[in-house]
């Protein structure tokens, strides 16, 4: 079977893949959240040799047995932080990959190149830090690993000579992604040092300060601190003046790791003062911009410094236009070179929607996450576990230990109505709800109760 189509061949394939996309979005609230499937069920399913000979037509069929052993991203689904996947940016993904563009440099695709920039750009601005540039990464972590390279570059330069020993400050709640970014920088996992929190989850800066000076004292070299807009697990936001102030005294880079939190600057600026200060900052468009995986962001106060990183240019690929447009290159300020279209999906939702349509939508998670609190403080039964900031909400069950919290949130899950996730808040076992879905209502966290006192 010859692997091009008639036009007539895509047009007839391409409705069905909407319609059953179609058909997916209409039955999300009938579905269970949770499929009722083993692994070994799953693997039954879908364990199948490639066929010698195409299907043909008949390929697309098994899409329908995806979707139904697939979560389920309806109103009712709280788990981690994972974007809602809103059906406009989904759009755009399916054009950006038929027009398949390498946004590698300007020369290899034009609008590609001017719709990444101008979104960053504009979401820079948007979030209070006008002026910083950037470009789209895979994921928060892969946004982190480059803004610790550009750390350790600006500070201890490796490139040349191979890395030097060098320190790094985060919280004792700072995100998996961080220590393994030093293990891959060469710096090593023992150069993190994990500052102590309050009673709010927010990093102590009196221990930070003091972290530093004894490192200094020792003759280690502290490079940079990684601040948290939004911890992964409470959603707490680090002081980010008072660690500017700290990063500047101390002339050490400063990382906001805003993956997940970041965009509610959109709706309450002041609780993020200090972000236009950083050196770098990573937000996540697939987490609390509701967009399709994959889709983050690194934005960056100074383009030199991640040229002065990035930059390693053979002769193939050097461009030929000293033109600041046209001689632009993706690929000297970035860890890749193939880079997939990204943008459109985002750039697309946010001109069909309007960046109001976030804010309302980012305030209402910010709403549903209080509301959620007081019903929780409201039941003898249940108990909060830490202050909520943003949009997760840590509680638990007080009338059992770590093991029948355990078992309690594997039942709230496979009754599949809301899907909870877990975490570990000061060593208890916690039940998590983080509201980062469009589709969540009013009836969603007054079932989140609902369903953990039923179970």
């Amino acid at each position: 079977m010859a692997l091009d189509l008639s036009d007539e061949e895509f047009r007839g394939l391409a409705a069905r893949v909407v319609d059953l996309a179609s058909v997916h979005l209409e039955s999300l609230a009938d579905r269970p959240i949770m499929p009722a499937v083993t692994g070994a069920e799953a693997e039954r399913a879908f364990d199948r040799a490639i066929p010698e000979d195409g299907l043909g037509a008949a390929a697309i069929d098994q899409l329908e047995q995806i979707a139904a052993l697939a979560r389920a991203g309806s109103a009712g689904f709280l788990g981690y932080v994972l974007g809602s996947g809103e059906p406009i940016g989904a759009l755009g993904d399916l054009y950006a990959s038929i027009l398949n563009q390498n946004v590698t440099a300007w020369r290899s695709s034009p609008s590609a190149v001017t719709i990444e920039r101008a979104l960053v750009s504009g979401l820079a601005e948007a979030i209070g830090c006008a002026g910083f540039t950037g470009l789209l990464t895979s994921g928060g972590s892969s946004a982190n690993l480059m803004a610790l390279a550009m750390a350790r570059e600006s500070r201890l330069p490796a490139n040349e000579q191979g890395s030097q020993p060098g320190i790094v400050y985060a919280s004792s709640e700072t995100h998996m992604s961080v220590p393994k970014a030093l293990a891959l920088l060469g710096l090593g996992r023992s150069a993190l040092r994990r500052i102590p929190v309050d009673d709010a989850f927010r990093i102590s800066v009196d221990d930070l300060e003091a972290a530093i000076a004894e490192d200094r004292a020792a003759g280690r070299t502290p490079i940079a601190i990684v601040a948290n807009a939004g911890t992964i697990v409470t959603g707490a936001i680090d002081p980010l003046a008072r660690l500017a102030a700290v990063a500047a005294a101390n002339d050490v880079w400063l990382h906001v790791d805003g993956a997940y939190g970041t965009p509610a600057a959109l709706v309450r600026p002041e609780l993020f003062d200090g972000l236009d200060r950083a050196d770098s900052v990573s937000l996540d468009g697939h987490k609390w911009l509701y967009q399709p995986v994959e889709v983050s962001m690194l934005l960056y106060r100074d383009a030199t410094v991640a040229r002065q990183t990035f930059s390693f240019t053979d002769d193939y690929a050097r461009s030929l236009s000293d033109d600041p447009l046209e001689g632009f290159s993706f690929f000297d300020e970035s860890l890749d070179l193939s880079r997939r279209f990204r943008a459109l999906k985002l750039w697309l939702s946010l001109r069909y929607h309007g960046l109001a349509a976030f804010r309302a939508a980012i305030a209402a998670d910010l709403e549903h996450a209080q509301l959620l609190a007081a019903l929780i403080e409201a039941e003898p039964d249940l108990e909060l576990l830490a202050p909520v900031e943003l949009s997760a909400v840590c509680f638990r069950w007080v009338g059992g230990d770590d093991e029948a919290n355990a078992a309690l949130l594997q039942r709230v899950n496979a009754r599949g109505r809301v899907y909870l996730s877990n975490a570990t808040v000061r060593g208890r076992f916690s039940l998590r709800a983080c509201f980062v879905n469009h589709r969540s209502t009013e009836a969603d966290v007054r079932a989140v109760v609902s369903e953990v006192l039923t179970a």
